[in-house]
C-alpha cells in the first residue's frame, strides 16, 4: 500500500490523491516513486478511462519536501543527478500516461507543484490557488520541470516566471495556458471535472491514447534527453556554492547571502 498517496476508482474515473497535507503535499523520493507506479499501473487498467490528480489539505503541492532538500545539500553531483531523475520519471509517467489526466489544483502549487499541474493534460484551479516557480530564490533552477512547463506556457512566460519567481494567480495561470479553467470553490472544481470526465468517457479509449501519443510525436521532443540534461543542470546548481548557500539559508530560515533586505 502506498504511504504518501491514495488511489480510488469509481465509474471509470481514478483519483490519485497526494496525501501529505501536513507537509503541504511536498514530495520526497518515495512519494515520487509511488506516483510513478500509480500512473503506470492505472494507465494499463482497462476499466480506467480518466485519471484525476488531486491533493488533500490547503495546498496542491509545495514541491520538494524540506527533509529531502536537507539530504540533497550533502549529495554529490552524481547522487543529485540520480535524485533528479526520480522527479523526471514521475513527471513523464503523468505526461505519457495513455489515459487523459486532469489536475485538480485546490491550493498553492510551488516549484515542482507547478510541474505536476503542467504534466497533466488539463487542469482546473480554485480561485484561492496560486503558483510560483520559486527555485531561483534558493539559488537553484526549475530545470527538471521546465520541459513540461514550457510545453504549457511557452518560452516567453517561462522566462518571466522562472526568472522573477513571482507568484501568479489562477487567472494569470489560465491566460498563459498552465491551467484550463478557474472555479470559485472546491465543489465547482469537482463539477467541472465531472463534466470533462463525462465527455472523455464518450470517446474511444484507444483513440484517446493514440491522440495523446501523436501529439507527443508531432512536437518531436526528446523527453529522455531532456530528462537527463535537466537532471544534470539541477545537480550542478545544487552542488554549486550559490546553490548550497541558498538551500542552507532556506533550511535555516534566513536570507541567503545575496538577498537584499
Amino acid at each position: 500500500m502506498p504511504e504518501f498517496i491514495k488511489i480510488a476508482s469509481e465509474q471509470g474515473v481514478a483519483r490519485v490523491t497526494l496525501a501529505r497535507a501536513e507537509r503541504h503535499n511536498a514530495f520526497n523520493e518515495e512519494m515520487m516513486r509511488e506516483i510513478t507506479a500509480a500512473f503506470h499501473d492505472l494507465g494499463l487498467e482497462h476499466e480506467v478511462r480518466v485519471i484525476v490528480l488531486a491533493a488533500e489539505g490547503d495546498s496542491f503541492s509545495a514541491g520538494a519536501d524540506v527533509n529531502w532538500m536537507r539530504r540533497m545539500v550533502d549529495y554529490s553531483f552524481d547522487e543529485n543527478v540520480s535524485d533528479a531523475l526520480v522527479l523526471a520519471r514521475m513527471l513523464r509517467s503523468i505526461h505519457e500516461c495513455p489515459k487523459p489526466v486532469i489536475a485538480r489544483v485546490q491550493g498553492a502549487a510551488m516549484g515542482g507543484g507547478v510541474g505536476l499541474a503542467a504534466a497533466c493534460d488539463m487542469a482546473v484551479a480554485a480561485e484561492r490557488a496560486f503558483f510560483s516557480l520559486s527555485e531561483v530564490r534558493l539559488g537553484i533552477i526549475p530545470a527538471v520541470i521546465s520541459p513540461f512547463v514550457i510545453e504549457k506556457i511557452g518560452m516567453s512566460a517561462m522566462r518571466r516566471y522562472a526568472l522573477t519567481a513571482e507568484r501568479f494567480d489562477p487567472q494569470e495561470a489560465k491566460r498563459i495556458g498552465l491551467i484550463t479553467e478557474v472555479e470559485k470553490s472546491e465543489p465547482e472544481l469537482d463539477a467541472w471535472i465531472a463534466d470533462r470526465a463525462t465527455a472523455l468517457r464518450r470517446n474511444g479509449p484507444e483513440a484517446l491514447a493514440a491522440c495523446k501519443a501523436v501529439l507527443r510525436e508531432v512536437t518531436a521532443f526528446n523527453w529522455e534527453h531532456a530528462g537527463l540534461l535537466t537532471a544534470k543542470r539541477i545537480a550542478e546548481r545544487r552542488v554549486s556554492q550559490e546553490g548550497q548557500e541558498g538551500l542552507r539559508a532556506f533550511l535555516e530560515k534566513r536570507l541567503p547571502a545575496w538577498s537584499s533586505p
